[in-house]
């Protein structure tokens, strides 16, 4: 994480120093970057929520939010954030099993999102419209990785012997731990969680779909408003593969919640998009503020409230 922030440093600090430029923008634009960004994160509580089968708002929202605080702030934040939320969610009564099925459909269907937006652009890079070598090959890895991780959903969903084998290693693991029950039908539940995930969605697929496409459209929105907010008006397809680039780039667990990553990333890649170069960087210092900075005191309030209702966490247990 410090070699990471080292040699995006500059980057960042370009970034952050734009800050009172912030005052001189579009405030309507702004208010349009924030309401989006709202908006999808109301998209993602909303796919959680159908995922994990859960129907309290409070439990999934506080988890979520707590969580992506946790990641956002911490080294090694990914993990931890993970963890985080997974407690979160068993301590409210949902079953761990129920829990970690849940978030793993959720973050693989969410990624498959990301990897196949460079597909929208595609018209625009065979159009004839002239496209910088660094988005096109980011394109082209968008496309590759879409067709991974598709791969990898589909060989999860409709066999068996993979999803044993992580069970059985997990579940070793588990019992490894020192003070732990013993867990010896995890494999059997790994299984039985996916048929029963695999069945919900196969009702409410269309909804998944449209809360993906509404979560990630709405933060791609949120950064075409923040452009705006500057006066710029590039080609939204190119802005759109800066976009998925930057976001791919961002799972990389190098820094929290790809602190100085994305900043950096998305500023030099938005300049490939033909933004010039101080409206870039003001509009991805905006872009932050409603996709990173104002989530995460959101998450710092979602644990207070969730502490005030279900308290401490608690130790997982066998049953769990």
């Amino acid at each position: 994480m410090g070699l990471a922030l080292y040699v995006v440093l500059p980057g960042l600090v370009r970034v952050v120093d734009s800050w009172p430029r912030l005052f001189k923008l579009e405030p309507w634009w702004l208010l349009l970057v924030v309401g989006a960004e709202i908006a999808s994160f109301l998209c993602a509580m909303a796919l959680l929520r159908l995922v994990l089968r859960c129907k309290s708002w409070f439990t999934v929202v506080t988890a979520a939010l707590a969580g992506n605080a946790v990641t956002n702030t911490l080294p090694g934040g990914d993990a931890v954030g993970a963890s985080v939320q997974f407690r979160m969610l068993a301590n409210a009564g949902i079953d761990t099993v129920q829990a970690a099925s849940g978030l793993t459909v959720s973050s693989i269907i969410g990624i498959a999102g990301l990897f196949s937006l460079p597909i929208f652009a595609l018209p625009v890079i065979f159009g004839g419209v002239t496209v910088s070598t660094g988005l096109v090959h980011a394109g082209e890895l968008g496309f590759i990785g879409f067709i991974l991780i598709m791969a990898l959903g589909i060989v999860l969903l409709t066999t068996d012997n993979v999803l044993l084998l992580m069970g059985r290693t997990i579940q070793w693991l588990l019992n490894k731990l020192p003070r732990r029950a013993r867990t010896t039908d995890l494999p059997q539940r790994l299984l039985d969680e996916r048929d029963l995930v695999k069945a919900d969605l196969g009702q409410n697929w269309w909804k998944a779909i449209l809360l993906v496409a509404g979560r990630i459209g709405l933060d791609y929105l949120s950064l075409l408003a923040a452009l705006r907010a500057t006066g710029a008006r590039p080609n939204p397809s190119l802005v759109l593969l800066a976009y998925a680039a930057t976001a791919v780039i961002a799972l990389l667990p190098l820094t929290p919640g790809g602190l100085g990553i994305v900043e950096a990333s998305l500023s030099g890649l938005l300049v490939l998009a033909n933004v010039p170069s101080a409206s870039a960087v003001v509009a991805t210092l905006a872009f932050r503020v409603g996709s990173y900075w104002l989530p995460t005191i959101a998450g710092g309030v979602c644990w207070i409230l969730y502490r005030r209702r279900f308290g401490r966490l608690k130790a997982l247990t066998q049953s769990s």
